[in-house]
């Protein structure tokens, strides 16, 4: 199983995650590109920390949205999307290989991570800049999404790799979905309650609903999030965790 975590989630002298501390955990780091979070400085150095550590460098792309922190719905023509979301991924890439490394896999962030799981239009918009990207400099990236969700489906059509995702810390509703944030219980907060939804996730493929029902839930990555309190030591938990129940961990791509 692979282990992603969302990393370089500041910009200027804020700072929101852990990202060192998160390096010796994940086995994946989707890098914010600057338009949720991140900037020059902050990219570079989280690309120079994976790489040392062989961690993978993905690109967490995410709608022009410093304000909102990529979490409010906007409607952005395909085509303007697909060109922010192939700059977001080229500037990663000039930062990922100065580390000696490279881009390894695309992840939307918030919003547009959310839209692209029904959405065909913003899927598409993702799926054009990922081809973009493959025609510039020669390789294909996989694209990381939640199972079932339109934006695994056209990126396997356009011949992708693709992966799926799960979340350690976020509800699911019956039908295999995200809980929206804006509800209340979206979130888990509970160490305890987190560590128990990886196992189930990965030791079970199943996530315990909302309603209390089970959903299968297949996945190749897990999420956990670094912006949440405690961060670190909670993925150092779910990590020890996932191993001594068997669970063999190392990055997808």
């Amino acid at each position: 199983m692979d282990l992603n975590a969302d990393l370089g989630e500041g910009f200027g002298r804020w700072t929101l995650t852990d990202d060192e501390a998160l390096l010796s955990v994940v086995t994946s780091a989707n890098v914010a590109c600057g338009f949720h979070a991140g900037d020059p400085a902050t990219m570079r150095r989280v690309c120079e920390g994976a790489a040392v550590r062989g961690v993978r460098i993905g690109a967490q792309v995410s709608y022009r949205d410093l304000a909102g922190f990529g979490r409010r719905a906007m409607d952005v023509p395909r085509v303007e999307l697909a060109a922010e979301l192939t700059y977001q991924m080229g500037a990663l890439e000039v930062f990922a290989r100065a580390a000696g490394a490279g881009v390894a896999y695309v992840k939307p962030h918030g919003a547009l991570y959310n839209r692209a799981v029904a959405d065909e239009e913003q899927a598409a918009a993702v799926v054009n800049a990922v081809t973009a990207f493959a025609r510039a400099f020669g390789r294909e990236l996989p694209v990381l999404g939640l199972p079932g969700s339109a934006l695994l489906r056209l990126a396997a059509a356009a011949g992708l790799p693709t992966v799926a995702e799960a979340f350690a810390d976020r509800a699911y509703t019956p039908a295999g979905t995200l809980v929206p944030r804006t509800q209340a219980g979206a979130v888990l907060h509970e160490p305890d309650a987190v560590v128990a939804q990886a196992l189930a996730i990965t030791v079970r493929g199943e996530a315990a609903t909302v309603t209390g029902a089970k959903v299968p839930v297949a996945a190749d990555s897990l999420c956990l999030h670094g912006d949440t309190p405690g961060a670190a030591a909670l993925a150092r938990r779910v990590r020890a965790a996932l191993e001594s129940a068997g669970v063999a961990i190392g990055a997808f791509a």
